[in-house]
């Protein structure tokens, strides 16, 4: 038998049997934390991440100054490879990474005048009180540190203000270094502060200082030397990573002081700008500024700008766009030494990053906010996805020597969500919220799991994405379905056991109930259901006028939905199953089992292939599309022939009756969609007045005596660079959770040439983040709708 190379499968979930870290911790209490998708998807797969503070934004400099340094040092962080993690607090919630339109909200001091600024003292009565705030180091540094972000770059940092012997006016800062494990890379401390009292302090906390320079000098925001020397010196990014990763290994609890200079360029107006500064402090002295508490530092720093005729203003943001760069660096550094260090036990992994946490869905089917202990009733859900909800164990042993018979091997274990039903659920999920928070309960995942640990696993991780969970239904006495893969050290697939006997004998009874309760607009199931339960479900869904979405899942299991095609034929006047997603295996599986059932000699099946009206016309269209590339970036691929020679069109075709709507997968081929509109759908669509274009892809066929339409079209597949795959497991669910979420903001989606170009637009940049993620589903998928517009 030919061996097997299988991927391990990924997971949106990855569930270690580590100590859990402390920012699941938090969440798993519903703290009110929202983490970014793309933060959360680097931060789960080991990318590199930089956190940045917002009260530089919000308090630090002028608008539209501070929108344009917030953007400009995240881009510069992204250059590097790493990921931008900007922190702040937006309406009582703390977000780890921001979207642009937050970003905006908070530069603009003129429209959003009440936000404060934000150190460990203020986080729970800000969050209490629901207020807008800009993270300061000190802040910044305790939600880094929770979410194991390892770099924090921003300019300045704080420490002993002067005179502060007498008025002990010391900053929060420097007491976060001591037990927050993160690099703060910062232009060194603020000018306005006394240096010298500064550094002495962080000896006596035992805070590593380390000069990011040729010199030991130690710099003093504005200039390159302060006069004083740093302990220690380092002058490249992998040097520095491995100070951070040494503590890591060593358990130590505190952090370490990255002191960068200010480019050289801005050297020259350094002078000048430290005599502002002594006048402004100066003036504080004299006008007891010192009073305002932590309005201080914004206070001097506006004054520096305003002696300065904005001087001071550059050279901020050209030492904080330089800090941001230097610990974008030392971010990727750190990545590439904990990728490579074989004891994973670290003490601050990252081991789920839930988002959009601000309801939490419970099996009882409420949902508690994290604003207060009320429970409010779930809204209905437009639309249900019934089928598998799956814990996949994947065992790999270090060597294939260590696979001994009857003795274990060293090696290593990992645990995650799978199976289809529950991937897509997830896909359309994160695709809908993007769209909104009034979307974030639109999906609802149906599904049998046993009343054991699994279980219980299932329901609480996905209840942590955010989803639903009132539709895992727990089974007396039931086990939840598992499938267990032995792998070889090579990734060859060894052995495996799946235990899936729960899904295939599901009641029925289960999913009608709910259909009945949400009255969803879509529902879509999984092949891994009986064909009883398969037929009993579709026939609801006829009976209450709901489409119904096919996934095959496999070959063997995409025939179990033609016995429900078979008993609803004499029903409807449309075909009875309203979209379907095989690729091109299942299609023909399809085709040829159909076949054998009769289902094609069956009268309802000529009368709707009579009146599709197809002649030479379309025949002559179908092969002058059949010639052009299947890739406008790859050759190599071929093209269309196969759509001809293979009979994939005629398949698809002879199908119609059975699927009104068509969308078959064909890997690196691309997407073919074909689907037929009759009676009022037709004349109603746009394709009524389309015809064939070769140029944009498509065939379409007017009946001249029904009216049908049939419409072919060819999606190519975007390109996917040849080093950024990462796994295949979750592509295909990826672009149909997609599907699903287009369907149900828009049912009329593919009625259109416009809106269906958008529709497979967006499930193919969704499968096209999942193949480039290690999780099953992206975590990318949550910002999908942004990203499109």
């Amino acid at each position: 038998m030919r061996a097997i190379r299988v991927t391990p499968r990924a997971s949106p979930t990855p569930i270690s049997t580590r100590r859990a870290s402390t920012l699941s911790t938090a969440l798993k209490r519903h703290a009110p934390i929202d983490v970014h998708p793309e933060v959360e998807d680097a931060l789960a797969s080991g990318k590199p991440v930089v956190a940045l503070e917002s009260t530089i934004i919000t308090h630090g400099m002028p608008y539209p100054t501070s929108l344009q340094m917030a953007q400009s040092v995240e881009k510069i962080v992204r250059s590097t490879g790493s990921v931008p993690a900007t922190i702040a607090l937006l309406g009582g919630r703390i977000k780890i990474g921001l979207q642009p339109a937050e970003l905006d909200r908070l530069a603009d001091q003129r429209s959003n005048q009440t936000a404060v600024k934000l150190s460990r003292r203020d986080i729970a009565a800000a969050i209490a009180l629901k207020k807008d705030g800009g993270t300061t180091c000190s802040s910044t540094l305790i939600f880094a540190a929770l979410a194991g972000i390892k770099v924090f770059a921003t300019g300045g940092l704080g420490g002993v203000h002067r005179g502060g012997e007498n008025t002990m006016d010391v900053s929060a800062d420097l007491h976060e270094l001591t037990r927050c494990p993160v690099g703060l890379v910062s232009a060194g401390v603020k000018s306005i502060l006394d240096i010298r009292r500064t550094l002495e302090y962080l000896e006596t906390l035992g805070v590593p200082v380390v000069s990011y320079a040729e010199t030991n000098d130690f710099p003093a925001f504005y200039t390159r030397r302060s006069g004083l020397q740093s302990p220690w010196r380092v002058n490249d990014p992998r040097t520095a990573a491995q100070i951070l990763h040494t503590h890591s290994q060593l358990g130590m609890s505190n952090g370490a002081l990255f002191a960068v200079p200010i480019p050289a360029e801005y050297e020259a107006a350094g002078s000048t700008i430290q005599e502002a500064v002594e006048q402004a402090v100066r003036e504080s002295e004299e006008q007891h500024i010192f009073n305002l508490g932590k309005e201080v530092t914004p206070w001097l720093l506006k004054r520096v700008g305003e002696l300065t005729q904005g001087k001071s203003l550059a050279s901020n943001v050209a030492l904080v766009e330089n800090t941001a760069l230097v610990g974008g660096r030392i971010a990727v550094e750190y990545a590439k030494l904990a990728r490579d260090m074989q004891d994973q036990d670290q003490c601050d992994t990252v081991t789920r990053i839930p988002e959009k946490l601000n309801t939490f869905p419970t099996a009882s089917g409420f949902v508690s906010s994290t604003d207060g202990p009320k429970e409010q009733p779930l809204p209905d859900a437009p639309l249900i996805v019934v089928g598998c909800a799956a814990v996949d164990i994947t065992s790999q042993p270090f060597t294939d020597s260590d696979l001994g018979r009857q003795s274990t091997s060293p090696g290593q274990v990992s645990m995650s969500l799978g199976g289809v039903g529950r991937n897509i659920a997830e896909a359309a999920h994160r695709v809908l919220s993007s769209y909104g928070s009034e979307f974030s309960a639109a999906t609802l995942l149906v599904s049998p799991i046993g009343d054991d640990s699994f279980g219980r696993l299932l329901s609480e991780e996905t209840r942590m994405l955010g989803m639903r969970t009132d539709g895992l239904v727990p089974v007396h006495g039931g086990r939840s379905p598992v499938c267990s893969l032995l792998l070889e050290g090579s990734g060859v697939l060894r052995a495996g056991v799946a235990d899936m006997d729960l899904v295939r004998n599901m009641d029925a009874h289960m999913a009608r109930e709910r259909i009945s309760t949400n009255k969803p607009k879509l529902l879509a199931l999984d092949g891994n259901l009986s064909p009883e339960t398969l037929k009993a479900i579709v026939t609801e869904c006829l009976r209450s006028s709901i489409d119904v979405f096919f996934e095959p899942t496999s070959v063997v299991k995409s025939a179990s939905i033609l016995p429900a095609i078979a008993s609803n034929l004499d029903q409807p006047s449309w075909s009875p199953i309203a979209f379907a997603s095989p690729n091109l295996l299942e299609l023909a599986h399809l085709y040829h089992q159909a076949q054998l059932l009769d289902l094609t000699s069956h009268d309802r099946w000529w009368q709707v292939i009579d009146d599709l009206g197809l002649g030479s016309k379309f025949r002559m269209d179908l092969d002058l599309l059949s010639r052009q590339d299947a890739s406008a970036h790859h050759t190599s691929v071929g093209n269309l022939a196969f759509l001809v020679e293979n009979g994939v069109a005629q398949m698809a075709i002879n199908l119609l009756p059975f699927f009104q709507h068509l969308v078959i997968k064909c890997g690196d081929l691309g997407v073919v969609v074909v689907m037929q509109l009759t009676g009022d759908q037709a004349a109603q669509s746009s394709w009524s007045t389309e015809s064939t274009n070769h140029h944009a892809r498509y065939v379409v066929s007017h009946s001249s005596t029904s009216g049908d339409i049939v419409v072919l079209q060819h999606f190519p597949a975007p390109r996917l660079p040849s080093d950024a795959l990462v796994n295949t497991t979750g592509a295909g669910d990826s672009l149909v959770g997609a599907l699903l979420a287009s369907l149900v903001q828009s049912p009329k989606a593919f009625h259109a040439a416009e809106s269906l170009q958008h529709t497979i637009d967006i499930a193919q940049q969704a499968a096209l983040l999942s193949l480039q993620s290690p999780h099953a589903v992206s975590p990318l998928l949550s910002s999908l709708h942004e990203q499109k517009h």
